[in-house]
């Protein structure tokens, strides 16, 4: 089950593991050198490399070592290797309970994955966080989602970040119509890149404030539908609040054209020097001309 976000954190962790120089620059001789030695059992047999990794967990020894231990761990394809990272995420406490956690994400292993729900309902935030991220390394929406759905406040808006980062558009919808809308799913349908979603939301007016989130956060998503969307938008804004939201949203997207097409079309003088301000924002270059002629009285 190699998912692109376990490869990514897969890839990060190795060159933690093998680099490591600006932390490992601090450390003495004898303790890089056990850096360097745990390193080295990723390539060893599985029975070589186990009881070596054992030894280091049990040991006297640094986090930063241990924690390295825990990588090596989570690519041996053993039960037994299974067995320890589970005992530490169950049994310890910080950073390498954390840890562990987050490295049988990495391992991908199922049965140990399904023992991680336990976890999150036992754990504190930081331990829930860690429970999120394993999740989302080993590409399980489904599990995120559940949390999701019996999650309030913070715990929530931490599932629903998450499943955004994991582009869960049929999640994230669904929690939109068991659970309503609000910022953080509006947010996380941006960022999702669901457009869709996005403008549904931009369109309903029941709630005002949460219109205008959902105006601004299309910017999030870009591209020309967004453009042409969040220019309409403006042009039919009947509240200065919504016209304010279309002109965040084509700020956030870059669409310098859109706010020089609604600069050079307005007749409405407040409105041109308001977007005015935002095109000298954006830095473009055609500013300077507007400029120019605003000062020159040709409008």
């Amino acid at each position: 089950m190699k998912t692109l976000a376990r490869l990514i954190f897969v890839i990060t962790a190795l060159l933690v593991a093998s680099s490591g120089q600006a932390q490992d620059s601090a450390l003495d001789d004898a303790e890089q050198l056990k850096i360097a030695a745990i390193e080295a059992l990723i390539a060893a047999p599985v029975d070589r490399a186990l009881p070596l990794v054992n030894k280091v967990l049990a040991g006297n020894h640094s986090v930063e070592l241990k924690e390295r231990a825990l990588f090596i761990l989570s690519q041996i394809n053993a039960d037994a290797a299974q067995k320890t990272l589970l005992d530490f995420a169950r049994n310890t406490e910080g950073e390498l309970q954390y840890e562990a956690i987050r490295m049988i994400g990495i391992s991908g292993n199922s049965d140990s994955l399904t023992t991680l729900r336990s976890i999150y309902e036992n754990g504190n935030a930081d331990a829930r966080e860690a429970v999120l991220e394993a999740f989302m390394i080993a590409g399980n929406k489904q599990a995120v989602f559940d949390i999701a759905v019996a999650a309030e406040g913070d715990d929530f808006e931490e599932a629903v970040e998450m499943l955004a980062v994991m582009g869960a558009r049929d999640e994230l919808r669904q929690l939109r119509s068991t659970k309503g809308t609000s910022e953080a799913l509006i947010e996380a349908c941006a960022i999702s890149g669901d457009f869709e979603c996005v403008r549904e939301q931009s369109l309903d007016d029941s709630d005002p404030d949460l219109q205008a989130e959902a105006i601004e956060a299309m910017g999030i998503i870009g591209g020309e539908e967004v453009n042409a969307t969040l220019v309409q938008i403006y042009r039919d804004a009947k509240t200065d609040d919504i016209r304010e939201a279309a002109l965040d949203g084509m700020m956030i997207s870059g669409n310098n054209a859109g706010l020089l097409e609604l600069y050079r079309s307005s007749n409405d003088s407040a409105l041109k020097r308001e977007l005015l301000e935002y095109l000298v924002m954006t830095g473009s270059d055609e500013i300077w001309d507007i400029i120019d002629a605003a000062l020159d009285g040709n409008q």
